[in-house]
Parts: structure tokens; C-alpha cells; sequence
């Protein structure tokens, strides 16, 4: 059976403990094993025995970041085979932490509209023969547009274009949201969408969530 480490909390303003069972629904169907935790010393402790690691931690401030021990620790399982993957608020977290940024594959500058702001905008499937996207056609979603320097080494699932309504100069700007990265063995799945819970509860988010988390999973042949 797949095991999953479930992390999540930190600013309540991404409603990490709410989104919880939002998460746990799609894992529940795939039929994965997932010990939560809301301790971010969990990640001080050998993590290689896991398949997958689910991150939705969130942060408040630009200077916190992971220890040298956590960050050892979560980048050396997920080299060694553990998947990694992460939504929304897990992309602007540990900001001091470079090499979390590096294994996400971009760091969260800014959503130009502001915080929490229902901005509509279109996801465009860009790779509609991935197994994330299987299923999955362009949408529209009403919530924070992210902004970010992302790794142009990271395989892109989904983009998304600003209409420079707020800042001018970035209109016509094509900005990936979502994608896959490869961390040594470890498979690595990032979503932008999900400030609000009903961003994730859309049904193409959901699905692409948990074919994400299928997909990112340590496979059988890798046990």
C-alpha cells in the first residue's frame, strides 16, 4: 500500500486544517495509507520510508524557512525515490530555504489582483497527454492568480496568461501553474491553484490533484 506523509498547517489564512479533509477524500480513493501531521518536526526525521509526501504548509512571513536537518532530510527522500507534492500556498512557503524552492520548481512572487482577491482567469492545458491532465480540458477559476520565477527545467502541465488589469506591464504575460519536476528518483507534482477550498473542490482541480498524487507516488517497480 502507498504511504503517505500528510503535511499541513502554519497562516490559517489558506485554511490548511479545512482543506485537510478535502485532501484526505482523494487520498481515501486511491486507497493510499497517510499519517498527518501538523508539526513541522516531523520532517526531522528519516523520511525515505514514505511514497509520497503531501505538503500544504503555509507560511506568514518572507524569512521563515526549513532547518538544515528538515531540508536535508525532505530533499534527500524525495532524491532517493519519495514523491513530493505540493499546492497553492506550499509554493510561497519556507522562503528562507532556497533548495525547497529549487525542488518545487519556482518560487511565488506576487498575485497581482491582491490577497484573496476572486480574480477570474483560464487554465490552458499545455500537455493534454500527461497522465495529471488525462481528462482534463481548459477552465476557468476565480481566485489568486499566481506570479512566479519558476525553474525552466520543470515539464509544464497547465499555463495561465495576466491581462495586466492591475500591473500593466505584464499583460499578455504567459505564466505556468501547473507542472511536474524531477528531484534525483522522486517524482515532484506542484498545483498553483487553492487559496479558497471550492478552488480545489472544482472538479477539474480535484482530478488533477489526484491523478498528481497517483502519478507522484513512489511506483511498485521502485519499492
Amino acid at each position: 500500500m502507498t504511504r503517505v506523509l500528510y503535511l499541513y498547517g502554519g497562516w490559517p489564512g489558506h485554511n490548511p486544517y479545512g482543506v485537510s479533509d478535502w485532501a484526505k477524500g482523494l487520498f481515501d480513493e486511491l486507497g493510499f495509507a497517510v499519517e498527518e501531521s501538523n508539526d513541522i518536526f516531523t520532517l526531522d526525521r528519516d523520511l525515505t520510508g514514505y511514497d509520497l509526501i503531501a505538503c500544504n504548509w503555509n507560511n506568514a512571513t518572507l524569512w521563515e524557512g526549513l532547518t538544515a536537518s528538515q531540508e536535508s532530510h525532505l530533499l534527500g527522500a524525495v532524491e532517493q525515490g519519495t514523491g513530493f507534492v505540493a499546492w497553492h500556498g506550499a509554493g510561497a512557503a519556507f522562503r528562507a530555504s532556497v533548495k525547497y524552492h529549487w525542488l518545487i520548481g519556482a518560487d511565488v512572487l506576487d498575485h497581482p489582483a491582491g490577497e484573496g482577491v476572486k480574480h477570474p482567469y483560464q487554465l490552458r492545458i499545455v500537455d493534454k497527454e500527461h497522465e495529471i491532465t488525462r481528462g482534463v480540458t481548459d477552465f476557468d477559476v476565480a481566485s489568486e492568480q499566481y506570479y512566479m520565477n519558476v525553474d525552466p527545467r520543470v515539464h509544464v502541465l497547465a499555463d495561465t496568461v495576466f491581462d495586466g488589469e492591475h500591473i500593466a506591464w505584464i499583460e499578455g504575460q504567459r505564466m505556468p501553474q501547473i507542472w511536474t519536476n524531477q528531484w534525483g528518483h522522486g517524482r515532484v507534482y506542484y498545483n498553483a491553484i487553492g487559496h479558497y477550498i471550492e478552488d480545489l473542490e472544482h472538479p477539474a482541480v480535484s482530478r488533477l490533484m489526484k491523478q498528481g498524487f497517483a502519478w507522484a507516488a513512489r511506483s511498485n517497480e521502485t519499492r
